[in-house]
């Protein structure tokens, strides 16, 4: 499990994380929800042990990241699909993320399988297309196995075959067991992808609750996202903070 408690991250004057409590669960998808600049990312960095809080904590497991004997195969995270030498190979930069967590080399091909890339394996990873590179960030995620999973904008650069690829992915691990919070700008696919639901506007917890009480009451979850984050964007769809 996930648990933020009283999370809090402030830039200056600017609060970008406001005294956030969440706990997310295993066994569903959580989807991560807010308008542009609402704090989504600066959360899952602190979660990570990226960003140091101001004040609470995130914890998995009841610890922080950074307490985490290997964290790769504890924490399974995609934040930035760029995150790789671009004259690696794929297999390359698997290989040395599993050799330095200790995790054992079959693991390599066997993400890869899952991703779709065993064919792209030894091409410099440079080369690779946008919806490639998330592919690969994903194998990353999955290569140690890992109870639970982050996953920031998945689905970006992925044609439509990738993008039900990745949705099934999630919900096949989320089955298993697996904690799996994934933060994502596209409402209609979170609702065909998530369990649950955290939405957030300007740094603050706007509801947890699961996609089908939401929606309640709406013509389309995108509607019940729209009323809800409303107060914390101005009229140009622009955050205010």
């Amino acid at each position: 499990m996930i648990e933020l408690r009283e999370l809090t991250k402030r830039y200056g004057d600017r609060v970008a994380v406001d005294r956030l409590n969440v706990r997310v669960q295993p066994g569903v998808v959580t989807g991560f929800l807010g308008p542009n600049g609402s704090g989504k990312s600066t959360t899952m960095r602190m979660i990570l042990g990226l960003d140091a809080p101001d004040h609470g904590e995130a914890l998995i497991g009841g610890v922080p990241y950074a307490d985490l004997s290997w964290p790769l195969r504890s924490v399974g995270a995609l934040l930035d699909a760029g995150a790789f030498h671009p004259g690696r190979s794929g297999h390359a930069h698997l290989t040395a993320l599993a050799a330095s967590n200790d995790i054992p080399a079959s693991r390599v091909e066997r993400v890869l399988r899952v991703v779709g890339l065993s064919d792209a394996a030894t091409r410099r990873a440079g080369t690779y297309s946008l919806g490639m590179r998330q592919r690969l960030g994903v194998a990353v995620a999955l290569l140690g196995d890992p109870g639970v999973l982050l996953l920031d904008e998945p689905v970006n650069g992925l044609d439509p075959e990738g993008i039900r690829w990745i949705r099934n992915l999630l919900r096949g691990l989320a089955a298993e067991g697996r904690t799996v919070l994934v933060s994502s700008h596209l409402i209609t696919e979170m609702a065909l992808t998530a369990d649950r639901l955290v939405v957030i506007g300007r740094g603050r917890l706007l509801a947890e609750t699961t996609v089908a009480e939401l929606a309640a009451g709406h013509d389309t979850l995108e509607d019940a996202f729209l009323r809800l984050t409303a107060p914390t964007t101005d009229h140009r769809g622009t955050e205010t903070s």
